[in-house]
């Protein structure tokens, strides 16, 4: 079997890896274009957004939609890389030379491999983070919608409009779920104007949702040259519920791997259901896993010496579509595993 650090071995993780970079570059190119030309048109009319907000958000929006598509990148850059050397014969030479088909696919395997350890380990936590930038240029192109929601695992953000330009932005340090009663820990609610200027500040010990009231205990009422209004409790509307919030926890893709154990921990203890958050990171902990998968489909319909021949448009056909269906396949059990179909 080729050793991974011999001169063949070294050459063909060299060629995966630049076929893999060529694709990622192309792709990325093409989402960006779909995406600018969307974003122009969600914005035609509006003066107000620069040039420079647009980059922005398609810049920010990139690794998000990227992650969904990384293991056809992978795919489609090991059939260049299988067909290029099919098509110069250096495949039919190798196997002369007494290489097994395995001693070709070794170096491609652990090249793929680490490109999937790397993308977990570090282009992750970058998507997450910019995941959250997105969230934010996105809240500012909704107009029509002032009400934002989010869930970290430093607890819950809630940002609610209150009418006449006033916005009171929800804070707590904790969460627990007890007979459908929602209560919250740490509580602080900060009333700001159309200036983002701070009307008063209310900072509670402890609260419970309840029919849309949040009953604040132990309250704290700070106004700007005021003293502090200290009261035993105090009923403040909102349009948040237990529903609404469930409906609203940050989305699994916005968590970085190195911090979704800590998130699943905290919302196991609040009561809530962390099936998506555990599946999201079993689902990248198996990652480098499924993009050796997609090289070994992409090796069954590219590793063909008779390829010089023709068929070559029904190789690329014949590997997307089975490409597809091992991704769609597992898509699926993500979705059963989510929804707690699979024991």
């Amino acid at each position: 079997m080729m050793k991974p650090n011999s001169i063949l071995g070294s050459y063909l993780i060299k060629q995966t890896i630049l076929s893999f970079l060529y694709v990622l570059a192309v792709i990325c190119a093409i989402i960006m274009m779909f995406d600018m030309i969307e974003i122009l048109r969600r914005t035609s009319g509006r003066h107000e957004v620069s040039v420079g907000f647009l980059l922005q958000y398609v810049i920010a929006k990139l690794p998000e939609t990227v992650d969904k598509v990384i293991p056809f990148i992978v795919m489609v850059a090991t059939m260049i890389t299988f067909w290029k050397i099919s098509k110069t014969n250096e495949f039919v030479i190798i196997r002369a030379a007494g290489v097994s088909i395995w001693g070709v696919l070794t170096p491609v395997l652990l090249a793929v491999f680490a490109i999937g350890m790397f993308w977990v380990a570090v282009i992750n936590p970058i998507s997450a983070k910019l995941f959250e930038v997105k969230e934010t240029l996105s809240y500012r192109l909704k107009t029509d919608n002032p009400n934002a929601f989010l869930f970290s695992n430093k607890g819950l953000w809630i940002r609610e409009g209150k009418g006449q330009d006033v916005v009171a932005i929800i804070n707590a340090n904790g969460l627990n779920l007890q007979d459908d009663v929602l209560w919250l820990q740490d509580v602080s609610i900060m009333e700001t104007d159309e200036k983002m200027q701070v009307i008063r500040r209310i900072e509670a010990f402890v609260a419970t949702l309840e029919d849309g009231v949040l009953n604040l205990k132990d309250v704290r009422i700070y106004k700007s040259g005021q003293k502090a209004e200290i009261i035993n409790s105090l009923a403040y509307p909102t349009e948040m519920n237990l529903q609404r919030i469930k409906d609203n926890f940050v989305d699994p893709e916005a968590i970085s791997i190195w911090n979704l154990p800590d998130t699943i921990r905290f919302y196991e203890t609040s009561g809530f259901s962390v099936l998506r958050y555990q599946m999201r990171y079993l689902s990248l902990l198996a990652l480098p896993f499924l993009l050796m998968a997609m090289v070994l489909v992409a090796g069954i319909f590219s590793l063909k010496a008779s390829q010089r021949q023709g068929g070559v448009l029904w190789m690329i056909i014949f590997g997307i579509v089975t490409g597809f269906a091992v991704y769609f396949t597992s898509q699926v059990i993500s979705a059963f595993g989510i929804n707690a179909y699979i024991p």
